[in-house]
């Protein structure tokens, strides 16, 4: 974990002692393009016994992270990852807290007490490896010791390929107070917090009684503990309840948000569909598709349609067609509904100082409709609306979930210059095609 300063400027040295290509991608960091490490794009891959110096500058406060941009289907669950907390340089820009813990979630896939990845990354294109170890700081069991009344931070980052999570702690009071780049508007109260690949939460939670709280991962389909907070009789000094009990409101959040309000209501400058093509895996799946329908789901011109009520499959509900789909035969699309071009082949150019409405729909008529976690490098967005609806609390973004059939809006401070990449950050479905470029001149 690197702890810097809002506003600083930090070199890192970085050495590739593995055994593939790698690169260090700062997600979320609005750093000078060529340091963004994101081969081809914005640097070379750097080799095996390799090195590069990166400079990075810090102008946001907030929970970072940074994580391979080369092979990370396999590198990035094997632990290639970790955070960088940025101090805002405002004391006050956060309620205060008796500490703070960073929470890294993520997955991987065990068969037969083998790590089940290959290092080509070609494999489980259609949904991703959904892993059936979950893991909480590269640890299978998180286990915390916490005072009664004590109020604790935690900083919640979803790592996994494909799954998202949503995490919750039982019997406790949780406030969520922060997102992928700082602080909402105005706090607010959650039984949990949804967190797709890359996305970041910051949540308050006070404990205010001593006992045993249990860290979930709570979908609709399971309840997965994920570890323990085992909270001691001792009194936890100074006490912070009053302030908990607060829903503050951002009076830095709302300062630099203010200035974009005036093109929340702006029509859509680009347009995005998301969309998959399948090409020779269904004609061999044909005898098995009652091992795969499931049980909500239907069969659409030949190919098969998952369904998931609220629009995030949580689970690798088709392991078996998962497990042969490949990068051969599954290509995943960003699509501009303009040109119809798609991913490398989209041209778009912004000038630097323009906000720019992104309208990104998510097709449910797609052979295989799921969720997808769009990152854009480089710069900040604020959700703006999902489905015509008015987002009320805002907080500044790298990335946005769009469920099935979603159509969201974001409204892109394009104020980074160089070229950058976007993209599902289902690293299987990156892997897949899933990513374009946009210029920000």
């Amino acid at each position: 974990t690197i702890r810097v300063q809002e506003g600083a400027t930090v070199t890192i040295d970085f050495k590739n002692d593995t055994d593939l290509p790698a690169a260090l991608h700062s997600h979320g960091v609005r750093m000078e393009n060529r340091f963004d490490g994101a081969p081809p794009v914005t640097q070379k891959e750097t080799p095996p016994g390799g090195s590069f110096e990166y400079t990075l500058m810090f102008p946001d406060p907030g929970v970072f992270w940074y994580h391979p941009h080369v092979a990370e289907v396999y590198e990035q669950p094997l632990g290639l990852y970790g955070a960088f907390m940025v101090v805002p340089d405002d004391p006050g820009y956060y309620p205060p807290v008796n500490r703070e813990e960073l929470v890294f979630l993520s997955d991987i896939p065990i068969e037969n007490g083998e790590i089940a990845l290959t290092k080509d990354g070609n494999d489980h294109s259609l949904m991703g490896h959904y892993g059936n170890t979950l893991l909480v700081n590269g640890e299978e069991r998180y286990l915390l010791q916490a005072n009664e009344g004590e109020v604790v931070r935690f900083d919640f980052v979803n790592a996994a390929n494909a799954r998202p999570f949503n995490v919750a702690i039982s019997g406790a009071r949780m406030k969520l107070i922060g997102a992928d780049n700082g602080a909402y508007e105005k706090a607010s109260w959650v039984d949990g917090v949804t967190l797709s690949p890359s996305e970041r939460a910051i949540v308050d939670v006070s404990f205010s009684e001593a006992g045993v709280y249990e860290l979930l991962n709570k979908t609709p389909e399971k309840t997965y503990s994920l570890g323990a907070i085992t909270v001691g009789s001792e009194t936890a000094e100074p006490s912070y309840a009053a302030e908990f009990e607060t829903l503050q409101t951002s009076a830095a959040a709302l300062a630099s948000i203010e200035p974009f309000r005036r093109y929340f209501g702006k029509a859509p400058d680009k347009r995005l569909t998301l969309t998959v093509d399948m090409t020779g895996m269904m004609g061999g799946m044909s005898g098995m598709q009652g091992a795969h329908m499931m049980s909500d789901g239907t069969m659409m011109g030949g190919m098969m349609m998952a369904k998931s009520p609220d629009g995030i499959e949580w689970e690798d509900d088709m392991a078996m067609m998962n497990a042969v789909s490949t990068t051969d035969n599954t290509a995943w699309h960003l699509v501009d509904e303009t040109t119809g071009k798609k991913d490398m082949d989209i041209e778009w150019n912004v000038p630097k100082g323009t906000p720019t409405v992104v309208e990104i729909y998510n097709d449910p008529g797609s052979a295989h409709p799921m969720q997808h976690p769009i990152h854009f490098h480089g710069q900040r967005f604020l959700i703006v609306s999902r489905d015509g609806v008015s987002e009320t609390n805002l907080a500044w973004k790298d990335t946005v979930l769009v469920k099935t059939g979603e159509r969201v809006r974001v409204l892109l401070d394009a104020s980074n210059p160089g070229a950058w990449m976007a993209h599902c950050h289902i690293a299987e479905h990156l892997a897949a095609g899933m990513m374009t470029v946009f210029t920000v001149q």
